[in-house]
């Protein structure tokens, strides 16, 4: 089993696919960025396989992207579920306070 830190980074064929997907779709990074609620350095990072998507990210890019099947489950099989909007806030509030 990978640790989520080695996990983080994806295999290069997973940000090659998303840069791909999203000039398939006919969006520049900012615009795609902007549409998917994020950054455009974050969505660069993700295009460069310097990143992995959580899987909050994930689903917005297989709608936004409007990935194939084989591009869905490559994407899936790579992101991580400890992140997403409110990560931090989430974990804090499970620590006692003290």
């Amino acid at each position: 089993m990978n640790t989520i830190r080695e996990r983080r980074i994806p295999p290069a064929e997973v940000g090659q696919m998303l840069g791909r997907a999203r000039m398939r779709a006919g969006l520049r990074g900012r615009e795609a960025a902007r549409l998917a609620g994020l950054s455009r350095s974050y969505l660069l990072r993700l295009e460069t396989g310097e990143r992995t998507p959580s899987r909050t990210v994930v689903d917005v890019l297989i709608t936004l992207f409007d990935l194939d099947d084989t591009e869905r489950e490559m994407l899936l099989a790579t992101s991580v579920d400890d992140a997403g909007r409110g990560y931090w806030r989430r974990q804090r509030a499970m620590v006692p306070p003290g």
